[in-house]
């Protein structure tokens, strides 16, 4: 498995599978049919792609998750500041942040993760 990324809806349809999991292939169809009004195909279709990505496995219609989402967020984010900021997390920062204010609880929080994550 070289990368994690996934496309919008794919992440939807990880969404239920992280949440549903082990979930027969056809329930899966159902789930999004209502949640999405997506026919059976194209269910069909993000679950074979996942297959090849190795995020699931499909063992006789029995989906379950390889990768987990915490792993499939952390390596998206990654790739986001890498690809759109230079890889500067305090650019991104900023860039998210943009014009508007946080509360000092978020701000400590914040400076709470950046300490426990500096180098020395």
């Amino acid at each position: 498995m070289e990368e994690i990324l996934l496309g919008e809806s794919e992440f939807e349809l990880m969404e239920i599978i992280w949440d549903k999991a082990p979930v027969n292939s056809g329930e899966l169809v159902v789930l999004c049919e209502k949640e999405f009004s997506w026919k059976k195909s194209t269910v069909y279709t993000m679950l074979r792609r996942l297959c090849d990505k190795e995020i699931i496995r499909n063992d006789n219609s029995v989906i379950t998750y390889i990768v987990d989402k915490q792993k499939v967020q952390k390596y998206q984010s990654e790739n986001l500041v890498r690809k759109n900021f230079g890889g500067s997390l305090a650019l991104f920062v900023n860039s998210f942040l943009g014009d508007r204010s946080i509360s000092k609880e978020e701000a400590d929080r914040l400076i709470d993760m950046i300490e426990k994550h500096t180098e020395d």
